[in-house]
């Protein structure tokens, strides 16, 4: 009798367990999109085509679409009034160029369907979509609409500077819908993203003078030979003067396909030096890796090629491999020191000043986003901590392995500190790090940060802290497991805290209530 209770309860956890995995469910979306870009006038003309697949238990009336350009569009939108109410911010609102979106003309199945604005003035780059008949759970729908962009100038993310061009957030985008319903929120500075896991097949027309870097594998053979015949011949002289992209054409349309990923970002400039190399990862599989930057003398981007790679061969080891087959990283305008913003497969990184420890930091960081931001797809806006704090995490750890440095302490490190193993080096930085005051939880949407110090430190290193904190109760070889098991869970998906926290739980083997209590705690963990 005791065996067959004993088999029976093992059998209902077994169909538990199974049931859990079974309800979790998300929208998938396939995107066509051609557009063209006009370097004179700043602008870009499209039309996309999105199949919406309903894997959601609910019939849908209506789909919220971020229109993200009319974030830019006058100063009464959520991202002006964000930016003007930081003082360490609103500097960068002087003289700069308004951007909009316009022209769209939503067809669901060929039909035109109405659209209605949302009830916050403020969020002019939110619109609802009407459809013109119920969407049923596993049902897929068409929706297209044209759409032209008036970019701004570069002070967000999206936009132009010199001759460099930014296409970030610029196509419309299906708000999230998941079991905690729309997340139809407004664009802004200081808080990232929510997307969609989609399949992406873009063709992008521009000027032949143009070299682009974008999301996904390029599909024109004759110019990605092209890229990788002189980004190798870059990669391996390094000293000299750099090969250049020719143009042979007026214009040219570019095709670039990547599939299951949040997003989709492409770069343009002319001035740009490729470097290109491959990256083997442990299990033999190779992966494409691309550098692009400005042609300048004694510039410290002749090697980022290397801390790509580098990157992408330390985040794989630690948490789970690298499953694109492209990685990238572009360097932005030249006289802007935003730091980086991460994109599937490609990265802008705005670090003019930095030096070698500290440019192949950031790099790192971003590249880095690949696993925690588009492999792993967290919500950034409300959980901002599950995706940049376990990033800066193993920022920090990377940093200590390869300089014995880090990206917050930066020259104030003592000589005596730099001598250390790495290990004792990132306890000693930790160490630092819990001096710090840092006021407010971790678990604190991103919109509701008074200042972006205040956002940054608890976001990313508050956070970094909080793992450590756990790395140093049960070890760091059960510390990088609890992330493989996490990752491998729940790679291609939408983890929440919860998630993150049952996950760790499974694979340490203890209980983390008080732990993740940690998170909602104000002050430091004394």
């Amino acid at each position: 009798m005791m065996k067959k209770n004993l088999l029976m309860l093992f059998l209902s956890l077994i169909s538990l367990s199974v049931f859990a995995q079974q309800t979790y469910w998300q929208q998938h979306l396939s995107y066509n999109i051609d557009v063209k870009l006009n370097d004179k006038d700043k602008t870009l003309q499209g039309t996309e085509k999105i199949v919406y697949k309903n894997n959601s238990p609910s019939t849908l009336n209506f789909i919220w679409f971020h229109i993200w350009p009319n974030a830019y569009k006058n100063e009464s939108t959520a991202l002006f009034q964000q930016i003007r109410n930081d003082s360490s911010r609103k500097e960068k609102l002087k003289n700069v160029t308004y951007g909009s979106i316009e022209g769209l003309n939503f067809k669901v199945n060929g039909k035109a369907a109405a659209t209605e604005a949302h009830s916050n003035p403020q969020y002019i780059d939110v619109v609802k979509v009407i459809l013109p008949a119920p969407l049923n759970p596993g049902d897929s729908i068409d929706i297209s609409t044209d759409f032209k962009v008036k970019l701004p100038s570069y002070f967000s993310r999206s936009g132009y500077a010199d001759t460099e061009f930014m296409i970030t957030q610029w196509y419309p985008k299906p708000a999230v819908f998941d079991k905690d319903g729309w997340h139809e929120f407004p664009y802004l500075d200081m808080g990232e993203f929510y997307s969609e896991y989609a399949d992406y097949k873009v063709n992008i027309t521009v000027p032949g003078n143009y070299v682009v870097g974008a999301t996904g594998t390029l599909q024109n053979t004759d110019e990605l030979e092209k890229y990788k015949s002189i980004g190798s011949k870059n990669t391996a002289n390094r000293d000299g003067k750099p090969v250049l992209y020719q143009a042979k054409d007026k214009s040219k349309t570019l095709s670039y396909v990547m599939n299951n990923v949040p997003d989709f970002a492409w770069f343009a400039d002319q001035d740009l030096v490729i470097q290109y190399d491959t990256v083997k990862l442990a299990s033999g599989k190779i992966v494409d890796a691309f550098s692009y930057y400005h042609n300048k003398p004694k510039t410290l981007w002749v090697n980022s090629i290397d801390y790509i790679k580098d990157a992408t061969k330390h985040y794989s080891n630690w948490i789970g491999e690298y499953q694109y087959p492209v990685v990238q990283a572009i360097e932005g305008p030249k006289n802007n020191s935003s730091g980086g913003m991460e994109y599937p497969t490609i990265t802008l990184i705005t670090s003019p000043d930095a030096k070698v420890s500290s440019l192949d930091g950031v790099i790192a960081h971003e590249v880095g986003h690949n696993w925690f931001m588009s492999m792993l797809g967290s919500n950034e806006r409300i959980h901002t901590w599950q995706d940049e704090g376990l990033n800066t995490y193993f920022q920090f750890r990377y940093e200590a392995e390869k300089y014995r440095a880090n990206s917050i302490f930066g020259d104030a490190i003592p000589e005596n500190v730099k001598a250390l193993p790495s290990d004792k080096f990132l306890n000693a930085i930790y160490g630092a790090v819990s001096g710090i005051p840092m006021k407010s939880a971790i678990e604190t949407p991103a919109a509701n940060f008074a200042t972006s110090d205040e956002y940054g430190m608890i976001s990313y290193v508050k956070t970094a802290l909080w793992l450590y904190i756990l790395e140093s109760s049960v070890g760091r070889e059960k510390m990088d497991k609890a992330f493989q098991n996490y990752f491998s869970e729940w790679k291609n998906k939408h983890p929440t805290p919860a998630d993150l926290k049952a996950s760790f739980e499974e694979t340490l083997g203890i209980k983390l209530d008080d732990y993740f209590g940690l998170l909602k705690k104000e002050g430091d963990f004394k």
